[in-house]
């Protein structure tokens, strides 16, 4: 009955998933994978509400441009993982501690060993959520709709799981320690990775879609607090911050082509989003975007207000945010905007960027098959 009462409870807090076969027909008679869920792990970039959910709430004028309220997501709108639910025909996802079907395990911090806690987190939810859709009674009218609103325990093997990793690291690092510093953490950020795939694979997943880091030194943050005389690049970018980000790339792209090898049963797509953010960033006003390191919420300028809060210093309000978002490319500084997001999400799904070159609705083909 306990198990019951509180299913009842989580299941208002999510939407239905669609169950589909494995594979599936598409336009011109393209084969598809229909993926009955998504499992996402990252950082900041890509939480859709697991600061909200666990540690504090993330105010307006976050998510007015989609949303029209806050939606756990440090942004106007949408995040690129938004943009591939979408484009997958699944809903949006909530925090892990709000849903019991797809969804976004907890941000990593500020340190690799956070990507272990939401692996923890999620072998917790697959655990649970397989405890009380078996303990469901066949007798009970409720079980059937129940049932369609929980994650089948199959369904954990059929899903695509997404990591987004590697800004938060690098970037308290680039605070608080050297280039150098942060340089040789990189195998110590991948390490922890590599062994959460691992365990991740233990638990069924097979399927692995993994985005590089963006330009790290074009964050208006970034270019605030860490440029100086001769360390900008021909657009203004620091260039020694994208320097180790382009190094983690080369990394993370060397530890997929060797989880391939270790894990042969599975399939990975390693995506380059930092050439697409930074061809964005480039060209931001031949792309109807304005200055990029302009931002449109909460202020870095001689005073710090995060976006959402407001402060008067001397006469001058610091923090309010922008009349058009849509056209700037960063929405606080730090993360990017809803307009952003979809321009980078067209640029990174489609397969043009991606190591197999398949586009994330082809993610579940061995690359033996292409």
């Amino acid at each position: 009955m306990d198990s019951m009462r509180l299913c009842c409870v989580l299941v208002l807090l999510i939407v239905s998933l669609v169950r589909h076969p494995a594979l599936a027909v598409g336009g011109a008679g393209v084969l598809r994978c229909d993926f009955p869920a998504i499992y996402n792990f990252g950082n900041s970039n890509s939480d859709t509400g697991g600061i909200s959910a666990a540690l504090s709430e993330i105010h307006a004028p976050n998510g007015e441009t989609f949303f029209g309220h806050p939606s756990g997501r440090v942004c106007d709108g949408r995040l690129i993982i938004d943009f591939i639910a979408k484009e997958l025909k699944l809903p949006y996802l909530s925090a892990y501690l709000d849903s019991l079907g797809g969804s976004s395990i907890r941000p990593g911090g500020y340190s690799p060993f956070h990507l272990g806690i939401q692996t923890s987190q999620f072998i917790q939810f697959k655990s649970r959520t397989t405890a009380l859709y078996n303990q469901l009674s066949p007798n009970s009218r409720e079980t059937p709709l129940l049932k369609t609103r929980l994650s089948r325990p199959k369904d954990f093997s059929k899903a695509i799981y997404t990591f987004d990793i590697g800004q938060n690291d690098l970037g308290f690092g680039f605070q608080y320690t050297t280039i150098e510093e942060v340089r040789l953490s990189i195998p110590n950020i991948l390490s922890q990775l590599s062994q959460a795939v691992h365990l991740l694979y233990k638990e069924g997943a097979r399927v692995f879609w993994v985005h590089n880091t963006g330009p790290i030194g074009c964050l208006p943050y970034t270019v605030i607090y860490q440029s100086k005389s001769g360390n900008l690049d021909q657009i203004g970018c620091v260039k020694p911050q994208n320097e180790v980000a382009q190094e983690f790339n080369r990394q993370l792209k060397d530890m997929v082509y060797q989880l391939r090898a270790q894990l042969p049963n599975a399939a990975f797509t390693y995506v380059d989003v930092y050439s697409a953010k930074y061809a964005l960033i480039s060209n931001a006003k031949n792309e109807g975007f304005v200055d990029p390191f302009e931002f449109c919420c909460g202020s870095f300028y001689g005073y710090h207000i995060d976006c959402g809060k407001k402060a008067t210093v001397n006469g001058t309000i610091y923090g309010n945010p922008c009349h058009n978002p849509s056209m700037h490319i960063s929405w606080d500084g730090i993360h990017y905007s809803d307009a952003a997001n979809l321009w980078i999400a067209k640029r990174s799904l489609n397969g043009s960027l991606s190591d197999p070159p398949v586009s994330i609705g082809e993610a579940c083909y061995h690359p033996n098959n292409l």
